[in-house]
């Protein structure tokens, strides 16, 4: 059940994204892309050739060499990866073309971290796409054996992962993996998406109605000053 969901959500950010790039890409010059915490196998469901087709260079970003995935389908020159940190880029200001992460924000630190991350996304990309979980659904992706568990508080949440194997990794082995388990991963509210991404159109995803994430995407134009928008909740 869960990976049909996955698909089905999965299906529909590919088609917005497509939608972007098409919107974004220009005509002769080619897109140059940074994927912020990025994997080439994530690229493959868009498509390597479509991808070529549009003058796409995507350069991946992680923190170690670890992080990054191996495809041996990827056409020669699509891909680059680069070590480095999200939230300080050593790159100047629009040398892409588009910005892209995927369920990355959530995974950089507190608050401040987050809004560091996210300047420099708007810095360097003259467009950009960017998800993330909505805090307020009751099912956290990244331990989504127990609902609710990240709306507890820090030291119940640690205790958990402690406890029973909730975490993609299994169970913490102690309680300093468990804080780290429990540290990395702090979901964001429209509110917060929308004050750090200002000009961007925050879609909405919904599941049995219920807001499941979010994206934002700007795709470099202003966003009339401004269209009407939903209120902020936090």
């Amino acid at each position: 059940m869960q990976s049909a969901l996955s698909n089905h959500f999965r299906g529909k950010r590919d088609a917005a994204l497509r939608a972007l790039i098409a919107r974004v890409a220009r005509a002769g010059e080619g897109l140059r892309v940074l994927d912020l915490g990025g994997r080439a196998t994530y690229w493959q469901r868009l498509g390597f050739a479509w991808l070529a087709d549009q003058g796409a260079r995507i350069t991946l970003l992680n923190l170690s060499e670890r992080e990054f995935s191996q495809v041996d389908d990827a056409p020669e020159g699509l891909f680059e990866n680069v070590i480095g940190n999200a939230c300080a880029l050593d790159f100047a200001d629009k040398q892409f073309d588009l910005a892209h992460a995927n369920s990355v924000i959530e995974h950089v630190g507190l608050w401040h971290q987050m809004i560091d991350f996210a300047a420099e996304t708007r810095r360097i990309g003259r467009a950009y796409y960017v998800q993330t979980p909505n805090f307020w659904f009751p099912v956290d992706p990244h331990f989504w054996k127990l609902p609710f568990i990240h709306w507890l508080p820090r030291p119940a949440r640690a205790m958990l992962l402690r406890s029973f194997p909730l975490a993609t990794a299994g169970r913490a082995r102690d309680l300093g993996q468990a804080y780290g388990f429990a540290d990395s991963n702090v979901l964001l509210t429209k509110g917060q998406m929308r004050y750090s991404f200002p000009e961007a159109e925050i879609v909405t995803e919904r599941l049995l109605a219920l807001p499941k994430s979010f994206i934002a995407i700007h795709d470099g134009r202003s966003l009339a000053a401004q269209q009407t928008r939903e209120p902020d909740h936090g």
